[in-house]
């Protein structure tokens, strides 16, 4: 495999999609040894075929808003690989989202969705929408224009749709409904649903419960209790809310969360009332957290900063993409952190994960930590097609074991001669080679 000669025939042909090549990039550079063990993969050009999505919508989306004005926004559909299911993918409403952004997140969902061990491809969708600010009629009448634009893509078996940045209940709930009367169809096309209306239990929390097993799974694994470790979190939205949760019933503190207008440290710790505020604070729908320092005395707002200056042993990215940069490792590696895990999607710059693996220090990529999101979104798929529900107890159970399951598999092909997990490497090979597989027994297509 010729990386270079790859990712110059992929620059050229989409200039400027950084963070779509950052995500191959990473990729073909820790499948590089395995990849050159199979003729065969060359030979039916699976990376050539891998890198490309399947198929990519773009649509125009017009609404009216509440004054009577007639707005449009660009809606996006990548459905990137289908090798081993129907394309499962969130939807994102941001006015950051860009095609590029998309087919990274497209890219990553692939692997991530193949380490769950369910059979889903990978997908991602969304539009320069925003939702902070909009009435719930607004968001309303987007969701119901964005559905009638792509109903005919979606389907049980197809592509099943989930939330993401911008996209929670409620969003989920106005698509599904409009994709319901369009389709005359009760199937379990949308994921994070209600659960009057086919969702399952701790599908919110999932993403933060299912990063924190994974964490716990690092540490036990150098006989490290994560009991009393200090945890800086970023974010505060279901993401930053499910993993605060898990940490402080799995025993350790977490003394950060975060906004875009800054970081709060609280060195007493973020639990029990404070956690339930945080959710207060989100559906102001403002997304700043500097009121939390006024609600708590002890508490520290730092403005126009990122929590990771900040001494903890654990730091767990929960934001958005390469939130996490090369001065923040090399603060955070000064600082003594033990462990790093992506709970956001690419939450670390290529310098900052380089760094990591240079030191030494425990570090998994967001296609394993965050996997747990989409593990229960498919269980959600499952419960749906066997018109059941489980109970909360259940679904964590099953989460627990999948997310076992996919640390096990990053150790399997990420371990070092030296005993180092090297868990992007892990990941990533474990992932592509059940997608490579698949798609060598599916033929050229």
């Amino acid at each position: 495999m010729n990386i270079e000669k790859i990712m110059a025939s992929l620059e050229a042909k989409h200039p400027g999609e950084s963070e779509y090549l950052q995500a191959v990039k990473e990729v073909l550079l820790s499948i590089e040894d395995i990849y050159n063990q199979h003729p065969e993969f060359e030979k039916a050009k699976i990376i050539e075929r891998l890198v490309e999505p399947d198929r990519i919508f773009t649509f125009r989306v017009t609404w009216v808003d509440d004054n009577g004005e007639v707005q449009t926004n660009l809606g996006y559909r990548v459905q990137f690989n289908n090798a081993i299911g129907p394309y499962k993918g969130g939807v994102r409403f941001h006015a950051s989202v860009t095609l590029s952004i998309l087919k990274f997140l497209g890219f990553e969902q692939t692997f991530k969705n193949a380490l769950t061990t369910l059979p889903m491809g990978g997908a991602k969708g969304g539009s320069d929408f925003s939702p902070r600010g909009k009435s719930d009629a607004e968001i309303m009448r987007f969701c119901q224009a964005f559905m009638l634009e792509l109903w005919r893509q979606l389907g049980p078996d197809m592509d099943v749709p989930a939330g993401d940045i911008g996209v929670g209940g409620r969003e989920v709930g106005y698509m599904y409904g409009m994709y319901k009367k369009l389709t005359r169809e009760c199937t379990g096309t949308f994921t994070g649903k209600g659960l009057e209306f086919g969702g399952s239990l701790i599908r919110p929390e999932a993403t933060g419960f299912g990063g924190l097993y994974f964490v716990n799974q690092m540490l036990e694994t150098k006989g490290i209790s994560i009991k009393d470790k200090t945890v800086a979190v970023s974010g505060f939205g279901n993401v930053a809310w499910g993993a605060a949760l898990k940490a402080t019933e799995l025993g350790a503190k977490v003394v950060t969360l975060s906004g875009p207008d800054g970081y709060v440290y609280d060195p007493a710790g973020i639990c029990g009332e404070k956690i339930d505020y945080m959710l207060e604070l989100r559906a102001t729908g403002n997304d700043i957290v500097a009121p939390y320092a006024e609600q708590f005395p002890g508490a520290t707002f730092v403005p126009d900063k990122r929590p990771w200056e900040v001494k903890v042993d654990i730091a767990l990215p929960c934001a958005t993409q390469n939130e996490l940069n090369g001065d923040d490792a090399r603060q955070l590696i000064e600082n003594g952190v033990l462990c790093v895990g992506e709970i956001s999607n690419m939450g670390c710059t290529p310098e900052a994960i380089d760094l990591f693996i240079e030191k030494k220090i425990m570090y998994a990529p967001g296609k394993a930590v965050n996997a747990g999101g989409v593990a229960t979104s498919g269980l959600e798929m499952t419960q749906n097609a066997m018109h059941i529900t489980w109970s909360s107890a259940e679904v964590d159970a099953k989460l627990h074991t999948i997310m076992h399951a996919i640390h096990a598999q990053c150790v399997k092909y990420g371990t070092d001669p030296d005993g180092y997990i090297n868990y992007v490497k892990g990941a990533n090979v474990a992932g592509f080679m059940k997608v490579a597989h698949a798609m060598m027994g599916q033929g050229i297509i």
